[in-house]
């Protein structure tokens, strides 16, 4: 293999071998680099600019529609009303950063101390880490529990605030819950006799919405306000509500939030107008427990609604096609308790796979799914990642030559996201951190949610080359250096994107809001320094004036 000249000095800004495909970043106001500069002073702020945030809890990047009076980043009025919306939403982003220094921020909205990462780029790291058990697996479980008195046993549970956070809406309402061991979970829910949800709880997270098919099989119904969670674009709830409306229960959309009531649940034939995963995870906790036989087509079928199953199938429902976009359940009186096994996080894993390309060290890692991950290495592959499966491990080997490989006729390559088994959207931050650093031009097609882009800006103000051309596409041409900088994580795979590019990058970064990241990914630091990443955890100290 051979090995990877990493020093990008025969190189320039703006200048590719492949000189024919080199597409500069569009400018959205004067001037040619991506903020309205020229080349020489875009490239020396994109090395050098502190990233300022508007607020701690990243609104920020949901898609906004600045007034006549936005100012643009030179401070000069701007005319942002007369362009298209995705090129006023991107600018309005970057120029908003400009506002309040994040560094001067030492809490949350909720009042607990913030931490940062400071990383020193470009070590290299090798050894064997192990993922944590999915997250996505994980939270609709724990709603699960609801549906029978038993207690029931997780095992592989992530250490994560989302895990949490979904633990302390059980217990207001009356559950019970044991950590037996670092990662396995006993949850009783048999005192819950309650419909009342936390509301200030489900806001936390995007994954209360799971409440609502687990207790309306318990106790015929609830009461949750609109659900928390990332801010990656529009997240529609319609699809729950099809499937739980089919299944015979009343959905009152209310001002603060979302009445479900049932006097009785019945089998019926759903078919889902969109495979959304946890209108899918509400439909199957419903009917494993309605009155009859329910058909559901257009289901979502990822690996974490496949591990759902199976646990529900444990506590004694009657499910068929696990694993298809067809599901046949068959309801069941009364579901008792069991012990369940979380599958592995195959993000997690991807995204240690990420980090193995772009870092020169050999790593393995452990307790893989093959099957988990088709698409994503075939995405890989596209990039010009090779990776090899050792039985239940995947062995990324290091120093890496990244090319892009080009489609048939040496047409550029499109890398683009859909519901499962295609390539998961949550990995598309991921695979465009690991293409600035590969050879060649690639472009990214995000179909599924319209902010989960704007994220490039920070990866821009690193030193990437990256056409940022609407909400949904970015063109990424690599190789590109690096260099540290003051970063902020706008929410899970964004994060953990950013984190893997810091530990690329040459020099110091400081990634603040990493709670985000901590939603997601469990000790992250802890398997980083494992590999031989120098990266330290800190508690945000705000300063004043």
């Amino acid at each position: 293999m051979r090995r990877r000249d990493r020093s990008f000095a025969s190189q320039p800004h703006g200048e590719s071998s492949r000189g024919s495909r080199v597409l500069e970043s569009r400018s959205f106001e004067g001037g040619s680099g991506p903020w309205g500069l020229d080349d020489a002073s875009s490239l020396e702020h994109r090395r050098s600019h502190r990233p300022l945030i508007e607020s701690v809890d990243c609104k920020r990047w949901t898609v906004a529609y600045p007034t006549e009076s936005e100012q643009t980043l030179d401070g000069e009025s701007g005319t942002a009303g007369r362009r298209h919306f995705w090129a006023r939403a991107f600018r309005a982003n970057h120029a908003r950063r400009h506002e309040t220094d994040i560094s001067l921020i030492s809490t949350d909205e909720h009042g607990f101390e913030m931490d940062k990462f400071v990383i020193q780029g470009g070590q290299e790291l090798s050894g064997t880490v192990r993922p944590s058990g999915s997250k996505n697996e994980a939270l609709p479980c724990l709603a699960a529990t609801l549906l029978t008195d038993e207690p029931v046993v997780l095992r592989n549970v992530p250490r994560i605030s989302d895990v949490d956070v979904m633990l302390e809406i059980i217990e207001d309402l009356g559950g019970t819950y044991e950590w037996q061991e670092e990662h396995r979970l006993r949850v009783q829910t048999e005192g819950v006799d309650t419909s009342d949800l936390n509301s200030e709880l489900c806001r936390k997270i995007r994954a209360s919405i799971l409440f609502a098919g687990s207790m309306l099989g318990r106790e015929g119904g609830c009461k949750l306000p609109p659900p928390g969670g990332d801010v990656i674009g529009r997240r529609r709830v319609d699809t729950h509500f099809l499937a739980l409306r089919e299944l015979g229960a009343d959905v009152d959309v209310q001002e603060d939030g979302y009445a479900f009531e049932a006097d009785e649940l019945n089998g019926t034939n759903i078919f889902m107008d969109e495979a959304s995963v946890t209108a899918t995870e509400n439909a199957i906790m419903a009917a494993s427990v309605a009155k009859g036989r329910t058909r559901i087509q257009n289901a979502a079928c990822e690996p974490h609604v496949q591990g759902l199953s199976r646990m529900l199938v444990s506590m004694g429902a009657r499910i068929e096609g696990i694993g298809t976009n067809i599901l046949e359940i068959e309801g069941s009186k009364e579901l008792w308790g069991c012990e369940h096994r979380i599958g592995p996080d195959y993000l997690e894993i991807g995204s240690f796979a990420g980090l193995a390309a772009i870092t020169p060290g050999d790593i393995r890692i452990e307790d893989v799914v093959p099957r988990d991950l088709r698409m994503i290495r075939l995405v890989f592959d596209k990039i010009g990642l090779t990776t090899e499966l050792e039985d239940d491990t995947l062995y990324v080997p290091g120093d890496q030559d990244l090319e892009i490989q080009d489609d048939l006729h040496g047409n550029i390559p499109t890398i683009d996201d859909a519901p499962w088994p295609a390539f998961p959207s949550d990995m598309m931050s991921i695979a465009i951190t690991v293409a600035t650093q590969a050879e060649g031009t690639v472009l990214f097609f995000e179909k599924m949610f319209e902010g989960r882009m704007f994220f490039v800006d920070s990866l821009i103000s690193m030193g990437a080359r990256i056409v940022f051309c609407d909400p949904h596409r970015v063109v990424v041409v690599g190789p590109s250096q690096l260099y540290g900088a003051t970063l902020e994580s706008p929410d899970i795979r964004a994060g953990m994107a950013l984190l893997i590019a810091a530990l690329a990058a040459k020099g110091e970064s400081t990634i603040y809001n990493v709670r985000q990241i901590d939603r997601g990914y469990e000790a992250i630091e802890e398997k980083l320094q494992s590999l031989g990443a120098d990266i330290e955890r800190q508690t945000v100290e705000g300063e004043a004036g």
